[in-house]
C-alpha cells in the first residue's frame, strides 16, 4: 500500500481509538461485570460499522482473496496500527483483527479448501462468527508440542475426536462457532508428522466446556479461555484443515503473524500504562512534592521509554523480515520479539503498579490486569526458555557460516603452539 495511504489509514484509526473508544471504556468494564462473560454491548455493532464505513475493516490480513473485504496491509503496515489498538484490550475487535481470529482467518486463506472458505472464512470475514484456538493441553508439557495427546481417529466417514484441551478462547462470545484443534491422527509417524489440524465446531455433541480460566486471579470475561473436554466427538471428514500429518504447519501459519500482533499490541497496552505512570506521578504528592519529583520515579519513567523504543525496532524488523521471508525465515527475529517485548511490557507493568501504589494492586485501575496479561505473555506461544533455545541456535549456526574458519585465531593467543615457548 502506499504510505501517504497508511499513514492516513493509521491516522483515522487514532481518531476512532480518542473519539469513539476511550470514552467507551468505563461502559465496557461495567457492561462486562454485570453481564454473563463473552457478553457484548450494544454499542459494539455500532463501532464495528462504524469501522467498515471508515475502510478499517480485516486489518492485518495481507492475502485476502479479491472478494474478500479487507486493507490487506503487510505485516510492516498493520504493526503499528496493532500498537494502537493495544491500548485498549477490546478494540482489535471493533476493525475486526482480534485474536484468536485474525490467526484463525489466516490459517483459512492460506491452507482452507474453497468449501472451508465458504462456510467459515467468509462469515468471520463479515464478523458473523468467531473461533478458538485448542492446542494447549492441561495434562502436557506444551513447551513441547510434540507431547499434544489429544487424539483424531479416522473412522472412514468422519474423524472421532478424543481429548482435554485449555486456553481455547472466545467462549461466549456471540458467534462462537468452531476452534481449530490440533491433535494426533497418525500416532506411528515420526514426531513432526503425528499430528494434524482439525475445525471442530463447538456446538457437536461431545464438546464439553468445563470452566472459563482466570489468569493470574484475572477472569477476562470479555474474552474467556475456556477449558475444554473432546469426548468422542464426530468430525465431518472434510473439516481437515490443511494436509493430514501436517498439524504443526498448519500452526506455524498462524503462530508467526499472531506474535507480530500480540507483541505490537502488548507494546500499546505498556504505552498507556506510561501514559497513566506519568500522569498518576504528576498528581500525587509525598514528603511535600510530586512523586514525579523523585529520582526513583524519573527513572521508571525513563527506563520504560527507552526500553519500549527498543522493544518496537525489534518489532518493525521482524515484521520486515516476516514480509520478505515468510514465517520459517523470520523465526530467529519473531523469537527474539517474543522474549523481549514480554520482558519490557512485564516490567513497565510492575512499574506501573509501583507508582499507582494501592490502586495499582485492584482493577480500580488497569495496571494489575496487564502486569497479569504480561507475566502470562512469557508463557502464551512459546515459553521464554523455548526462544531463548530458538534463538540460541540460530546464532550458533549463523556464526559458524559467516566465519567458517574461525575468529579465535585472530584475536585470542593460541596455547598450543609450541615456538612461543623459546620466545622467552
Amino acid at each position: 500500500m502506499d504510505d501517504r495511504m497508511t499513514t492516513d489509514l493509521g491516522q483515522r484509526l487514532k481518531d476512532i481509538m480518542a473519539e469513539e473508544i476511550f470514552p467507551r471504556v468505563k461502559e465496557m468494564k461495567a457492561f462486562v461485570a454485570a453481564n454473563p462473560p463473552g457478553a457484548r454491548p450494544a454499542f459494539m455493532a455500532d463501532l464495528k460499522h462504524m469501522a467498515r464505513q471508515e475502510g478499517l475493516w480485516n486489518l492485518g490480513l495481507p492475502n485476502l482473496p479479491d472478494w474478500a473485504p479487507g486493507t490487506r496491509l503487510s505485516n510492516a503496515e498493520f504493526a503499528p496500527m496493532a500498537e494502537t489498538l493495544g491500548w485498549v484490550d477490546w478494540a482489535a475487535e471493533v476493525f475486526n483483527c482480534h485474536a484468536p481470529d485474525l490467526p484463525t482467518m489466516e490459517m483459512l486463506v492460506a491452507i482452507g479448501t474453497e468449501a472451508q472458505k465458504e462456510t467459515w472464512l467468509k462469515p468471520m470475514l463479515e464478523g458473523q462468527i468467531c473461533t478458538g484456538f485448542s492446542m494447549t493441553e492441561p495434562d502436557t508439557a506444551s513447551s513441547d508440542a510434540r507431547n499434544i495427546a489429544t487424539r483424531i481417529e479416522d473412522k472412514g466417514d468422519h474423524w472421532l475426536v478424543n481429548g482435554h484441551k485449555w486456553f481455547t478462547g472466545n467462549r461466549g462470545v456471540p458467534g462462537w462457532s468452531f476452534t481449530v484443534l490440533i491433535g494426533v491422527s497418525d500416532s506411528e509417524a515420526s514426531d513432526y508428522a503425528k499430528h494434524s489440524a482439525l475445525i471442530v465446531p463447538v456446538d457437536l455433541p461431545g464438546v464439553h466446556v468445563v470452566r472459563d480460566i482466570p489468569v493470574l486471579g484475572f477472569s477476562h470475561r470479555a474474552r474467556p479461555h475456556a477449558e475444554v473436554v473432546f469426548e468422542n466427538v464426530r468430525v465431518p471428514k472434510e473439516n481437515l484443515l490443511g494436509e493430514r500429518g501436517k498439524g504443526f504447519v498448519a500452526a506455524q501459519v498462524r503462530l508467526a503473524t499472531a506474535r507480530i500482533h500480540h507483541c505490537m499490541r502488548s507494546i500499546g497496552g505498556a504505552e498507556l500504562m506510561l501514559s497513566l505512570m506519568c500522569e498518576r506521578a504528576g498528581k500525587r504528592e509525598t514528603f511535600g512534592r510530586a512523586i514525579a519529583d523523585h529520582g526513583k520515579v524519573q527513572e521508571f519513567v525513563a527506563l520504560s521509554r527507552i526500553e519500549l523504543e527498543q522493544a518496537r525496532l525489534l518489532v518493525m524488523n521482524a515484521a520486515e523480515a516476516l514480509d520478505a521471508k515468510g514465517g520459517k525465515g523470520a523465526q530467529a527475529e519473531i523469537s527474539m520479539i517474543k522474549l523481549a517485548v514480554a520482558r519490557t511490557c512485564y516490567e513497565v507493568a510492575d512499574r506501573a503498579v509501583q507508582i499507582f501504589g494501592a490502586m495499582g494492586m485492584t482493577d480500580d485501575s488497569p495496571a494489575a490486569d496487564f502486569l497479569a496479561s504480561m507475566r502470562a505473555l512469557r508463557i502464551y506461544d512459546g515459553p521464554d526458555e523455548v526462544h531463548v533455545r530458538t534463538i540460541a541456535r540460530h546464532e550458533f549456526k549463523t556464526q559458524a557460516s559467516r566465519h567458517p574458519d574461525g575468529l579465535l585465531q585472530y584475536f585470542c593467543t593460541d596455547f598450543s603452539d609450541r615456538s612461543r615457548w623459546s620466545a622467552s
